[in-house]
């Protein structure tokens, strides 16, 4: 084999590199891998004292911590939601679970002799205008 100096390079003759591709992309990171969902962002949505419209979403849960009371509705995936226009007020309230169920019973298990309370969302509705006239009596 010949050693390439610039004495045995001719001027006609091209210089010829020979350049390895990578055969294979590289794999590219993903923003979010597996085990890492994106977050749901459960929980208070209106906090106590605010006003609210009929429809607005007070809370979202994945098992049961807030329950619905007065003029709130109770979504089939666990949220609350305001079933008046009113003023929003969070209380918490002593219940008396049904031992007889077996969910009860695992979730309460020795609390028998305790009080349980719970976090209740009520909305009071706001005043009604006294604007009418009785027109007719029936």
């Amino acid at each position: 084999m010949q050693k390439l100096t610039l004495q045995c390079l001719k001027v006609d003759q091209p210089l010829l590199t020979t350049i390895r591709n990578a055969s294979k992309k590289t794999g590219g990171s993903t923003r979010n891998k597996k085990g890492h969902p994106r977050p749901k962002h459960r929980g208070w949505r209106v906090q106590d004292g605010h006003f609210v419209s009929e429809g607005t979403i007070l809370a979202t849960q994945l098992t049961t911590r807030f329950h619905p009371g007065l003029n709130v509705g109770f979504g089939r995936n666990g949220t609350l939601f305001a079933m008046e226009h009113g003023k929003v007020y969070v209380t918490c309230e002593p219940i008396e679970p049904n031992w007889d169920h077996t969910w009860i019973q695992k979730n309460y298990a020795g609390r028998q002799d305790q009080n349980i309370h719970k976090k209740f969302f009520n909305v009071v509705p706001e005043k009604q205008h006294q604007r009418f006239r009785l027109v007719e009596e029936i």
